[in-house]
């Protein structure tokens, strides 16, 4: 059983412009060119090779001159082409929310009951747990066998296979609350909450090419899971229909996706607009209690932005984390190891009023 405290020795970085941090990577990397802007908002700096992401080695794609302090110029909805992708992707949303409309005529004890257990299996041991705090972030270890596991649980919640998903989260922290955030809420709340789904061209003009997840694509059960992804919920789909029929089918696939659809989203949007900041983070991220509890803990954002290794987010006792409560268990049965946490130097150094230079 192992307990790590988060290393004094990489401690959150003076914040920047987004614009001189891009120019400065611009410069180390020789990729693209970059013009000095002025800006509204200031993002945090992040390291993107501490997680185990790989530097960004291959060249990504120039930014355009859409994409500027604001956001994308282009309409998510129009004035644009649609990539096969993208109606994919608009079309499962569209059938899923389709799906709830038959709840009240499909409304069994049995059918509520899947959907609810399904809901703690995907959304908490899936998402919160595994794609985020595990894989996105490697807030702690868990064997092998049980992060599989848990990651293929991630997989039912019809959110995109982990390499994907990971992939984005990695670069929201690294451009978070900027221009070339993936989701940025530059570009307007519903945009950040999900109408940044349906375009996918935009990550790749915002952020370059994926290779931000090499730790992940070295492993062979990850691949498999992105050339292999939709099967995986059908077949859910499938063994629910014959164990319950129809209403287990609304219940257990429309409702539970729909519901942590939107509490993942919810993540992305309101807490980037409504709630409390408890640390100078130097972005737009909040404290925000209900969705917290509606996403087992991920609600705490600004505490998750201020310690973005933190395998904790709610640092209060009063802060309900369920995901927290799920990896202390594991490290108490010795099935999470390197479980990290923040330092109080670390912790002064985000306070706000703190002279970072004071603490370097």
């Amino acid at each position: 059983m192992s307990l790590r405290v988060l290393s004094p020795s990489s401690p959150p970085q003076p914040q920047l412009p987004a614009p001189v941090r891009a120019c400065a990577r611009a410069q180390s990397t020789n990729l693209f060119h970059c013009r000095p802007t002025s800006v509204k908002f200031i993002a945090t700096i992040h390291n993107p090779v501490r997680i185990g992401c790989s530097a960004r080695s291959s060249s990504p794609k120039t930014v355009p001159d859409t994409v500027a302090e604001e956001g994308t110029k282009t309409p998510p909805w129009w004035g644009r082409r649609w990539s096969s992708a993208d109606v994919g992707t608009a079309g499962v949303v569209l059938l899923m929310h389709a799906l709830c409309l038959f709840a009240p005529f499909a409304f069994t004890r049995g059918a509520v009951c899947a959907a609810c257990a399904l809901y703690v299996a995907t959304g908490l041991l899936g998402i919160t747990l595994s794609f985020h705090r595990n894989l996105s972030h490697r807030s702690f270890r868990l064997p092998k066998w049980l992060e599989y596991a848990f990651a293929y649980c991630g997989v039912q919640a019809l959110q995109g296979n982990p390499i994907d998903w990971v992939s984005t989260h990695r670069y929201h922290h690294q451009y978070c609350d900027s221009a070339r955030d993936p989701h940025s809420p530059l570009d307007g709340f519903w945009f950040s909450h999900m109408s940044w789904l349906f375009d996918n061209e935009s990550i790749v003009q915002r952020c370059g090419e994926p290779n931000n997840v090499g730790d992940l694509e070295r492993q062979p059960f990850y691949r498999y899971l992105r050339e292999t992804y939709l099967i995986h919920p059908i077949a859910l789909a499938v063994f629910l229909y014959v164990v319950g029929g129809f209403p287990f089918i609304v219940w257990g696939m429309g409702v539970r996706i729909v519901w942590v659809y939107h509490i993942t989203w919810l993540v992305n949007s309101a807490c980037h607009v409504w709630g409390r900041q408890s640390w100078n983070t130097g972005d737009l991220s909040r404290n925000n209690w209900w969705v917290a509890i509606l996403a087992f803990g991920e609600g705490w954002h600004n505490n998750h932005h201020a310690f973005e290794h933190s395998a904790c987010h709610g640092l209060e006792w009063w802060q309900i984390d369920m995901t927290w409560y799920v990896v202390w268990l594991l490290r108490a049965m010795g099935l999470a190891t390197d479980v990290k946490l923040p330092s109080p130097l670390q912790r002064q150094r985000m306070c706000f009023g703190t002279d970072l230079r004071e603490t370097l």
